[in-house]
């Protein structure tokens, strides 16, 4: 690991009469991380970390807070920075809000505007990494500097941290620093990072906001099929393809039973009682069609899901391969993850290997405390009609980097949002946005969530 000094080459947004207000900064923030390029393609290959990272520790250092950039491999950065001014309670242990700068692959072409150009439009700013994460890397830069400049102290010391490598599981990033650099989270206790804290608009006069308090775990899997090799226009039993074939469709297709965690369960008694329905557990996404869209990922959370992902076998048309092999995508309730292993290695059947080639545990904590109560508190400082709420969520977050390590890690990115906008849509998707009210919002509740937290 080499520790690096920010480089200085780019002028922040805004330096001389910047508004004080919370709020100021932040789309003007978030427009310019998306314009660096920080896309994660996988298998080790990503661009643009560095630059961004050093682009936040300039955004730092103009009001005065140092920090230090951690590279687990060339040009893959970490930022960290402990920020506690005079008049921060130091007795108690230090928040950390963690983010990253890396983004998903967008395909140019398949967007109405450029992935990368941050164009504002229709009240809203377009582009990869705006609703996953430079929205709330940007509400976090916006707040502090905001608070540096008006003598605000949070009320308990900050540790922000901003990853890399978060889309390809991270391992060159949250997972690499917990193991070497225990140090930077030992001494803190609580957390709040991303798919948290947005709303869902029963009424006017009643806004759900999901707080995320678990996530599913995930486990990847390969599947081995070998055979006997041979001519293609011969007869063969022992066709490794035909084997996975038939595997494939046996787990693909299993139906699993639900498994309702503690947070399932209290989301969908809130629900219920809102909306004034009952949920059928085994039909959920039409019982919560009038939820919108997020049914779908509510339904991903009621039990384990695998999903085949990817295949390989053969070499030519005319030929039988004597191996094939194919990925699966799993994701498990928290307490279930050997369920869901022996039960893809007894769909796969007796002569296909399985082998684990991922896994990342499951993430889960209580939605109580002192915590949850300054969420609920500084979302009621903006929208008197929001109820904070618990959930599951179906997929996964740099807090599962933290495992062994006694840190509560809840989703809290705020943002309330237009009932009709599509969000959870929006995360990898096409046409990434996020509106500027939202945005602006978002910075706001976070500004009295460091006051009260």
């Amino acid at each position: 690991m080499t520790s690096r000094q920010p480089s200085s080459q780019t002028p922040p947004v805004q330096t001389e009469n910047a508004s004080r207000r919370p709020d100021a900064e932040v789309v003007d923030i978030c427009r310019d991380l998306i314009t660096h390029d920080t896309t994660n393609y996988g298998a080790g290959e990503s661009k643009g970390e560095r630059e961004c990272a050093e682009r936040v520790a300039e955004y730092l250092a103009e009001v005065g807070i140092s920090s230090e950039l951690i590279e687990t491999e060339p040009r893959r950065s970490t930022l960290v920075a402990h920020w506690e001014p005079e008049g921060t309670d130091s007795s108690v242990p230090p928040l950390l809000i963690h983010c990253h700068t890396d983004v998903v692959p967008a395909v140019a072409g398949d967007w109405s505007v450029d992935p990368f150009a941050a164009e504002v439009k229709d009240d809203m700013l377009w582009g990869r990494g705006a609703v996953d994460m430079k929205d709330f890397d940007a509400m976090l830069l916006s707040v502090v500097r905001s608070r540096v400049r008006e003598r605000r102290a949070p009320r308990r010391p900050i540790r922000m941290v901003f990853f890399a490598d978060e889309e390809a599981g991270g391992e060159l990033g949250s997972h690499t620093l917990a193991r070497t650099r225990p140090e930077l989270f030992n001494d803190c206790t609580d957390a709040i990072s991303e798919v948290g804290g947005f709303s869902l608009t029963v009424r006017e006069d009643l806004r759900l906001y999901l707080v995320q308090t678990a996530e599913k775990g995930l486990v990847w899997l390969k599947l081995i099929a070998e055979g006997r090799a041979g001519h293609g226009s011969m007869r063969n039993h022992e066709n490794a393809i035909t084997e996975l074939a038939g595997a494939l469709h046996r787990i693909g297709t299993h139906r699993w039973p639900d498994r309702l965690h503690p947070a399932q369960k209290a989301f969908l008694a809130e629900v219920e009682d809102a909306f004034g329905i009952e949920v059928d557990n085994d039909d959920v996404e039409q019982t919560l069609e009038r939820l919108g869209s997020i049914s779908r990922m509510i339904g991903a959370t009621m039990h384990n899901t695998v999903n085949p992902t990817m295949i390989e076998g053969g070499y030519k048309a005319n030929v039988i391969p004597g191996r094939a092999e194919a990925q699966l995508d799993g994701r498990f309730i928290p307490g279930f993850e050997q369920e869901l292993i022996d039960t893809v290695r007894e769909l796969a059947g007796p002569t296909i290997q399985v082998e684990t080639t991922v896994r990342r545990r499951a993430v889960e904590t209580e939605f109580a405390g002192g915590l949850v109560d300054a969420m609920q508190w500084s979302l009621s400082q903006e929208d008197p009609h929001a109820k904070a709420v618990p959930y599951l969520l179906s997929a996964g977050t740099d807090a599962k980097g933290f495992e062994g390590m006694d840190i509560n890690c809840f989703g809290f990115a705020p943002l309330r949002l237009p009932p009709e906008l599509d969000f959870t849509a929006l995360f990898h998707g096409v046409d990434e946005r996020v509106p500027l009210e939202s945005l602006e919002f978002g910075a706001r509740v976070l500004d009295h969530f460091l006051d009260r937290v």
